[in-house]
């Protein structure tokens, strides 16, 4: 009998958050022994996992001295190590690069499978040490891995020619699962607060899912909603998630300089963001890098289409069935692809000036706002664009 554990850094709502809670409930209705580490546990936390919950630590590392920090990462491999020890592990599973590092050298010898989430090249960009120290990690612990998944090709193919990864033999990709018919469920569950309910009554709203930080530049989507109210139309934009307190404050910032504030509202963290999602008119991610983002599948499960700037090429392979010519804005079969902010440079902007690949945005923006063909193709579609985010092959995959 399979006996695993999944290593998280944290419990929020973001993607790998998720795709963990997928991979327990699935394991668990298997009737496999299924435990979960959370490196961090906080009372903010969304992503729940029952007696099955192991905290290493209850306060986060902004709030630890320097010296309690060092400390702390000396031990994380060795509480790694007795947990597994301790709870027999078979198969362990670890999401994203400071799980797979202390995972990699816990020095066990349970069938070890490491994830990567995101283009590594562009965050690497970044020389912090942490950094540092996963990049060296890719030369030379996750040797100790059975199995290194990618979530799209384009991950994969960065990790060789970009980050000098040194077991590409390893690699396997593999996108990420989704229990289509959990998410269809809960998206049509009714939203209990009036005000939350009465924001989402026209389906006139554009909305932003997921953590709000540099990396999903989120001030490019205000500077492009505010093109679009300079044009008279009556939307909201909503963003849920929680996230970054300088990001936030910039985002506000914008907010008040654009005389955003009766447009543009907060909703913070929520268990189920799939109700919100149902009902809005169109999901929007101006991020400077992605993997494979959760949040598109899920709009396409939910039946809401997309407007994605190019942050990486697995955009492309989650929004559409073919391969498109590179232009201005691409229609594919789940909604609208603009090009990529992303300049070099990983940090809050320095000026509010608006640039042109916004104003692309904004003209995708219209064009999905105006036009019911968007959410039509996307009908007509959804079937065959969720075949490969199937929850039982998937997570199958991740074991053998």
């Amino acid at each position: 009998m399979k006996r695993i554990l999944l290593i998280m850094p944290y419990g929020s709502v973001g993607g790998m958050e998720r795709l963990a809670l997928n991979f327990y409930n699935h394991y668990k209705d298997k009737g496999y022994t299924v435990k979960a580490i959370k490196i961090i546990q906080l009372e903010s936390d969304i992503i729940h996992f029952g007696i099955d919950e192991i905290a290493l630590s209850k306060k986060d590392f902004n709030d630890m001295s320097f010296l309690k920090r060092l400390l702390f990462y000396i031990k994380l491999p060795f509480l790694i190590r007795k947990i597994i020890i301790d709870n027999s592990i078979t198969h362990s599973i670890s999401f994203g690069d400071m799980a797979n590092v202390f995972s990699s050298i816990s020095c066990t010898k349970e069938y070890k499978i490491a994830s990567i989430h995101a283009l590594k090249s562009v965050e690497f960009l970044n020389r912090d040490i942490l950094n540092k120290v996963f990049k060296f990690a890719f030369k030379s612990s996750y040797y100790f891995f059975n199995k290194v998944v990618c979530i799209s090709e384009a991950i994969k193919t960065d990790l060789i020619e970009k980050c000098a990864f040194k077991f590409p033999k390893k690699l396997i990709v593999i996108y990420n699962p989704h229990d289509v018919e959990q998410i269809d469920r809960l998206s049509k569950l009714s939203i209990e607060s009036k005000e939350e309910k009465e924001l989402f009554s026209n389906n006139n709203v554009i909305l932003f899912l997921g953590r709000i930080s540099i990396q999903k530049a989120p001030w490019h989507l205000i500077k492009a909603f505010s093109l679009l109210e300079n044009e008279g139309n009556t939307t909201k934009l909503v963003l849920i998630g929680d996230g970054d307190l300088a990001t936030i404050n910039y985002l506000k910032k914008l907010i008040d300089k654009f005389n955003l504030n009766e447009n543009v509202v907060f909703l913070g963290r929520k268990s189920n963001p799939y109700q919100y999602l149902r009902r809005s008119k169109i999901l929007c991610l101006t991020s400077y890098y992605e993997g494979t983002p959760n949040v598109i599948v899920e709009a396409i499960a939910t039946e809401t289409p997309v407007v994605a700037s190019n942050c990486t090429q697995g955009i492309v392979e989650l929004m559409s069935l073919q391969s498109y010519i590179k232009k201005e804005i691409v229609e594919t079969e789940s909604g609208i692809i603009t090009p990529n902010f992303f300049k070099g440079v990983l940090k809050i902007p320095v000026n509010d000036e608006i640039i042109k690949e916004e104003r692309v945005f904004t003209s995708a923006l219209k064009l999905v706002l105006n036009d019911e063909k968007y959410q039509k193709r996307l009908l007509f579609n959804k079937e065959e664009l969720l075949k490969k985010f199937n929850l039982e092959n998937v997570a199958n995959q991740y074991l053998n």
